[in-house]
């Protein structure tokens, strides 16, 4: 498959946001932000993201190994990279996953956290995210929402939130992400579907799909005419510009003014008649 990626900081900070492509992979992983919080880790989430997508992409490159083993085994190998680090601390860096793999008449995904996958069909668009971290600390979450993008109370309301989140973070009724044990991989979000009929996909992390999902700035059609005619680096542009328009986040409140955007936009031909591949079960 023909895919073109691109990823941005929001702001000063280093990029937390990480993309990679194969011919048969496509795959967004988004750091979670440690908003000034202890994370029991030397190394930061950037180095985190960046050692988990390449060993992931490793892991992956067998085209009959599940999406689900293989993210396992990557996280278990950087756990491995840094045992002087204490990875049990709630904080430890983490990241959301959000893979698409082709086969010979199939996709698989696999989405862990709200990095969506978006599949245009037939005219319609398809969305593959996993939203459970929405469910917890909701009190927290709208205390945080009242007050204005980086302003002292929405910073400290932010750790509040963050820290309680953490308590729940990889646990039973609990979300899950991709932290420091090969566990979690198999409590993501999987599937498969057919490779006929699909026109493209766009795999994103949030800083990306908010756009639609939280600005309502955009349809998921106006989003892949942007990726046809101005490219990933453009769709990311059209974020900017729109979080330019309300900078204190008064009209869209959110955790940062502009958040870290990654995307990859995958187009056919899917070119994989070559290749021999076992479905994920």
């Amino acid at each position: 498959m023909r895919v073109s990626i691109a990823t941005a900081p929001g702001g000063l900070l280093p990029n937390e946001d990480w993309v990679a492509a194969t011919p048969t992979l496509a795959m967004v992983l988004d750091g979670l932000s440690t908003v000034g919080l202890d994370t029991g880790c030397r190394h930061g989430v950037p180095w985190y993201v960046a050692q988990l997508g390449s060993h992931l992409v490793a892991s992956l490159a067998t085209p009959d190994c599940p999406l689900t083993d293989g993210l396992a085994k990557a996280l278990d190998q950087v756990a491995a990279l840094h045992p002087e680090c204490d990875l049990s601390n709630p904080g430890t860096p983490s990241a959301t996953v959000s893979v698409l793999r082709a086969g010979v008449d199939q996709f698989e995904y696999l989405v862990l956290a709200d990095s969506p996958i978006v599949v245009e069909r037939g005219g319609g668009y398809e969305v593959f995210t996993d939203l459970r971290v929405d469910t917890v600390v909701p009190e927290l979450r709208a205390e945080t929402e009242r007050f204005t993008t980086g302003s002292p109370e929405h910073a400290e309301s932010l750790r509040r939130m963050v820290t309680a989140q953490r308590l729940t973070r990889n646990t039973p009724g609990g979300y899950w992400v991709a932290a420091s044990n090969g566990e979690a991989a198999h409590h993501a979000l999987t599937g498969v579907m057919p490779l006929a009929g699909v026109e493209a996909v766009a795999v994103m992390s949030d800083g990306v799909s908010r756009l639609v999902t939280e600005y309502r700035a955009a349809s998921w059609s106006e989003v892949f005419t942007t990726l046809r005619e101005s490219g990933v680096e453009g769709l990311i542009s059209s974020v900017r510009t729109i979080e330019a328009t309300d900078p204190d986040g008064v009209r869209w409140p959110r955790y940062k003014a502009s958040d870290d955007a990654a995307v990859a936009f995958c187009q056919a031909p899917w070119g994989l008649r070559n290749l021999t591949h076992k479905p994920q079960s």
